[in-house]
Order: structure tokens, then C-alpha cells, then sequence
């Protein structure tokens, strides 16, 4: 299955399920390597500043705030 993008759908599941693992293990590192080339859309960004915002790391908040959204 393919997505908008022509990315296979399981591959930007997987994506998304080790950004959330990274972000509530406060894995800073791993989540610069995750974003690295990812637009997210609206809904991904805030639901990910929410987790990261719950783990207090505004690090990892200010990283996913100044990641780009899809138009």
C-alpha cells in the first residue's frame, strides 16, 4: 500500500511509532535522526509536542515545533 508521498504505508507507521518511542524516552538524538527529511502534517506535529510536552523535554518540543508541515 502507498500513501500520497509514494511511501509505503508501513514504512511512515513505523516511522511515526519510533518518533513517539523516541520522544517519551526523552531520546533527543534519535529524534533529530527521525525528523531528519519528514514533513509531518498538523495533527502529527501537535499530537508529538503533546507527548514531548508531557515528558517535560522542551528540547524535543522546540526540535518537532520547528519541523515543517505539509501545506
Amino acid at each position: 500500500m502507498i500513501n500520497q508521498d509514494n511511501e509505503p504505508k508501513h514504512n511512515s507507521i513505523a516511522n511515526m511509532k519510533g518518533l513517539e518511542s523516541a520522544i517519551a524516552n526523552g531520546e533527543e538524538t534519535r529524534v533529530k535522526q527521525l525528523l531528519t527529511n519528514l514533513v509531518l502534517d498538523e495533527l502529527q506535529k501537535s499530537y508529538l509536542i503533546d507527548i514531548a510536552d508531557l515528558n517535560g523535554n522542551q528540547n524535543i518540543v522546540k526540535l518537532l515545533q520547528d519541523t515543517p508541515v505539509k501545506p
